[in-house]
C-alpha cells in the first residue's frame, strides 16, 4: 500500500489526438435498463453534475486496500498504522492536484455542502459575504450568521468582475470580507473568471472561497495560480464515491475558531477542572475540523481519482470533452423548440453541463420519456441553484420552487428546466443517443403515457 500512496502522479502525453481518446473506465458502463416500451438498452448516465460514476481505477484501489481498513489515529496496530499512513498520504495527494500551497491545510469533510456551512462556522462574527445569485444552495445559503450582500446575475464575465468591484468598494463598515463564487455554474457550465474575482476581491481586502464542484472534475484547479484563499469540492462529483469532500486553504481563520465539530480527534487535551467543569485544548492542525472516526475509505477514493486524472492528463480530458459539448450544443440547436439557458452566451467557455427547456413540454415529462423510453438518465428541476434558473427562465429571481419535479402535469408549462451532464466517462455513443431522443421526442412525441405521481412524471401503467 505504501508504494501506491507515494508513487507520483504522471500527466498524460498532451499530444494524444482528443479523437482518439476513449472515455475512462467507470463502474456502471456495461448497465442494461429495461424500456417501457420493451426490451433493454445500456444505460446512458448524463447526469455527471449531480454524482459521477465512479472510475473503476478508484474502485480497484478501494478494493485493495479494504482488507488492510482500520481506525486512524487511534491504534498501534499495524491496520491502523497503515491506514493513519494511508489518511495523511491522501492529504498530500490532494493537496497535490490542487497546486496548494506550503502554508494551506487540506480539510475532509462530508462534501462541498459541508466544506462551506464549515467555512460559514469559522469566519469572523463582523465578516461580510458576498455571493451572486447564480450560485448552488450550498454556497448561497451558509452563511446565516454573517453579513450577506446577494448580487444579481451578471451577463458577461466582465460584468461579474465590475459588480463585484462596486460592492466591494461601497461595503460599509470596511471590515473583514468573503466572497464566494463558483468555478463552473451547475446549470449552464460555463465557466466563471475566477482569477479576476479573486484578483478583485484582494484589491478590496476581502478573501475568496471557490466552489469547484462542477469545475474539479473537468479541469485542473490551481489554488495558486488562480489566488483563492480557499476551495471546495466533493469526492462524488470527482469520480469517487463515499461521501467525502475537501476544503482546502488558509488556516488563520481555520485555526482562530472554534472547532466545527466538538469530541475526539478535535481534541489535544481535555483535564478536569477543581470547579468541577472541562478544560479543552483543540489541535491546530486540519484534525481540530475533523471530529470523530473519519471517512478513510472517502478520503482514499478521493487521493485515487485524483490522481487518476492526473495520470489520464487534464489536455485529453478537456479536449474530448469539449467534441462531447459541441456535439450536444449542436444537436439541440437543430431542434427549434428546445432553448439552451445560458447567462454569457453561446461562445463562452464551458463544461459538460448543458440545461435547456423544450417548448410544450414540461420538464418533468421530457425527461421521464427520456427515462423510460430510451434509456436516459438525465436531471429536471431547479438543480438547486432556484434564483439563477428562474432568472434564466425568466421568471422572478425570487419565486420559490422544490429541488425536484414540478408538480405540472404532463403537457402543462413547469417552471423548471432540464439538465444533460457527463464527463471523462461519457462514452460517444450516450450523447449520440440523447440528441437522436430529444429530436425524435419533439417530432414525434412520446410513445407512452405518462401521469404525475409525487410530483415527479412517471410512465403510467
Amino acid at each position: 500500500m505504501s508504494a501506491t500512496l507515494n508513487a507520483a502522479a504522471t500527466s498524460a502525453d498532451a499530444t494524444v489526438d482528443p479523437a482518439c481518446a476513449e472515455p475512462l473506465p467507470v463502474l456502471g458502463r456495461d448497465v442494461t435498463v429495461p424500456l417501457v416500451t420493451g426490451g433493454e438498452v445500456t444505460y446512458a448516465a448524463l447526469d455527471y453534475a449531480a454524482s459521477a460514476p465512479a472510475l473503476q481505477r478508484v474502485w480497484d484501489d478501494v478494493a485493495a486496500y479494504a482488507p488492510y481498513y482500520g481506525s486512524v489515529h487511534r491504534g498501534a496496530g499495524y491496520l491502523s498504522q497503515l491506514s493513519t499512513d494511508l489518511f495523511e498520504q491522501s492529504r498530500v495527494t490532494v493537496a497535490e492536484f490542487l497546486d496548494c500551497r506550503p502554508t494551506d491545510q487540506v480539510i475532509f469533510t462530508r462534501s462541498t455542502t459541508d466544506s462551506l456551512n464549515l467555512l460559514a462556522a469559522v469566519v469572523p462574527a463582523d465578516c461580510q459575504v458576498f455571493v451572486f445569485e447564480t450560485e448552488h444552495h450550498a454556497s448561497l445559503l451558509p452563511w446565516k450568521d454573517a453579513q450577506v450582500t446577494y448580487l444579481n446575475a451578471p451577463r458577461t464575465p466582465a460584468q461579474a468582475v465590475e459588480t463585484l468591484e462596486r460592492a466591494l468598494a461601497d461595503r460599509d463598515p470596511y471590515g473583514p470580507a468573503l466572497v464566494c463564487v463558483t468555478g463552473a455554474s451547475n446549470v449552464t457550465g460555463e465557466l466563471w473568471p475566477v482569477k479576476e474575482l479573486a484578483a478583485a476581491a484582494h484589491a478590496h481586502g476581502a478573501r475568496i472561497v471557490l466552489d469547484a464542484a462542477q469545475l474539479a472534475p473537468h479541469h485542473p484547479v490551481s489554488v495558486q495560480e488562480l489566488d483563492v484563499d480557499w476551495v471546495a469540492f466533493s469526492g462524488h462529483k470527482l469520480y469517487a464515491p463515499f461521501g467525502s469532500g475537501v476544503l482546502a486553504g488558509r488556516s488563520d481563520w481555520l485555526q482562530e475558531a472554534e472547532p466545527y465539530l466538538a469530541g475526539g480527534g478535535a481534541s489535544r487535551k481535555v483535564a478536569r477542572r477543581e470547579d468541577g467543569g472541562v478544560d479543552v485544548e483543540w489541535h491546530t492542525t486540519a484534525a481540530r475540523h475533523e471530529a470523530g472516526s473519519p471517512n478513510v475509505i472517502g478520503v482514499y477514493s478521493i487521493a485515487s481519482a485524483c490522481k487518476a486524472l492526473n495520470e489520464a492528463g487534464f489536455d485529453s480530458l478537456v479536449a474530448r470533452e469539449r467534441q462531447l459539448i459541441a456535439k450536444v450544443r449542436d444537436g439541440l440547436a437543430d431542434v427549434p423548440a428546445v432553448r439552451i439557458l445560458s447567462l454569457f452566451g453561446d461562445d463562452a467557455p464551458r463544461v459538460g453541463v448543458i440545461s435547456f427547456v423544450v417548448d410544450g413540454w414540461n420538464s418533468s415529462h421530457f425527461a421521464a420519456a427520456l427515462s423510460a423510453e430510451y434509456g436516459i438518465g438525465v436531471r429536471d428541476g431547479l438543480f438547486c441553484a432556484h434564483p439563477l434558473v428562474r432568472t434564466l427562465l425568466g421568471s422572478e429571481p425570487q419565486a420559490q420552487g422544490e429541488c425536484g419535479a414540478p408538480e405540472a402535469a404532463p403537457g402543462e408549462r413547469s417552471l423548471n428546466a432540464i439538465r444533460v451532464s457527463f464527463g471523462a466517462g461519457t462514452p460517444d455513443e450516450h450523447v449520440e443517443r440523447f440528441v437522436r431522443a430529444v429530436k425524435e421526442l419533439v417530432e414525434d412525441g412520446a410513445k407512452w403515457k405518462y401521469r404525475t405521481e409525487e410530483g415527479r412524471c412517471v410512465p403510467a401503467v
